[in-house]
């Protein structure tokens, strides 16, 4: 629901989650809305749709203005997927290794909450894992070859530096359709990536958790970005995303400077066109409706992706590139970065 403030803009009325189950007894999800914790209990055997629609992922990106890596592990009951991406910003181009196989069905055993539970996944010439060890997340992958036959090496540990994350539970129109979501932006980085013969750079890393359960619709477009950093000796990070499903509860736009997070409402990415289709490489804008939000995006590279068998299709482009301009928290508080690597993402999925 939206509203308007005494100024005549636009807000939304955005509903806090309490404490307890996700889903009653008929697998509906009980309540939508946001926090800033894991406070909804997740269970995979309360879910109540039929046929292979349950999908759960851990996805994780770590990186500076200069690397990054992108690590998913996914059970999407039909199929399951890993995927490791490592990325050269000052060369622009990225390498990636995945792999795909039919009918896990949560074989995979994902854990049913970011802070209990590990995520191994092991196959032929590939393993991934993300270890809790107190309250650190422990992050290694060995691929025997990786890109142009050589081996990757990852072993990085990632500690919290905000007490705070970005949390929501969404339903989608259809009945027993939810989304429940965890962002942990601000992760500090430490560790080491081996490609081949080189020991690449991670000084100043920080990392970022996207942790996804729920039962999508079949064909949908969502859109996040994301940025974890420092400026001007100040913790940066913030999410912002929209496109999967009903969001008149909350979004999950969130801000985290210092020590304090801040809730935004709604959020547009204006992308480009030329001749008719988005422009990816060219300066986008984020905005909101209420003024918040008002940043630009200058991309650096695009890291595109198109997979289509027979029903299941995915077209993702996930750009990398710095964000300069500010977030209005009020009249008195205005949040202001400058050329901070991040990135923002379209994807569409039929699945």
């Amino acid at each position: 629901m939206k509203a308007r403030n005494s100024e005549g803009k636009i807000t939304m009325e955005q509903q806090r989650l309490n404490k307890g189950p996700l889903l009653d007894q008929k697998g509906q999800l009980i309540e939508a809305g946001y926090h800033t914790s894991l406070v909804k209990d997740y269970y995979r055997d309360m879910v109540k749709v039929r046929g292979l629609r349950i999908k759960e992922w851990d996805y994780y990106y770590v990186g500076n203005e200069h690397i990054g890596i992108a690590l998913t592990v996914a059970d999407n009951s039909y199929m399951w997927f890993s995927a490791v991406t490592l990325f050269d910003f000052d060369q622009k181009i990225e390498r990636s290794f995945s792999k795909m196989g039919f009918f896990s069905n949560g074989k995979l055993m994902m854990p049913q909450s970011s802070s209990k539970g590990n995520v191994v996944f092991k196959k032929k010439g590939q393993e991934i894992s993300f270890v809790l060890e107190k309250n650190r997340r422990h992050i290694t992958a060995s691929i025997d070859a990786f890109y142009d036959k050589k081996p990757l090496k990852v072993d990085l540990v990632l500690e919290p530096t905000i007490k705070d994350s970005m949390v929501i539970a969404t339903p989608f129109t259809k009945k027993k359709h939810f989304y429940y979501n965890q962002k942990i932006n601000l992760l500090k980085a430490n560790g080491t990536i081996v490609f081949g013969d080189d020991t690449l750079n991670l000084k100043d890393a920080y990392g970022v958790l996207d942790w996804g359960r729920g039962v999508w619709t079949y064909k949908n477009t969502w859109y996040w970005s994301s940025l974890s950093g420092v400026y001007q000796g100040k913790k940066v990070g913030f999410n912002l995303g929209y496109g999967f499903g009903d969001l008149s509860k909350a979004t999950e736009n969130m801000v985290f400077y210092g020590d304090k997070t801040y809730k935004l409402n709604d959020v547009i990415f204006n992308i480009p066109l030329k001749d008719g289709k988005d422009d990816y490489l060219s300066p986008w804008t984020l905005t909101s409706s209420d003024g918040m939000i008002n940043l630009s995006f200058t991309p650096i590279l695009d890291r595109y992706s198109h997979s289509n068998v027979l029903i299941i299709e995915s077209k993702q482009h996930q750009v990398f590139g710095k964000f300069s301009g500010t977030f209005k928290i009020s009249d008195q508080e205005i949040i202001e970065i400058n050329d901070m690597m991040g990135f923002a993402e379209k994807v569409f999925n039929r699945w």
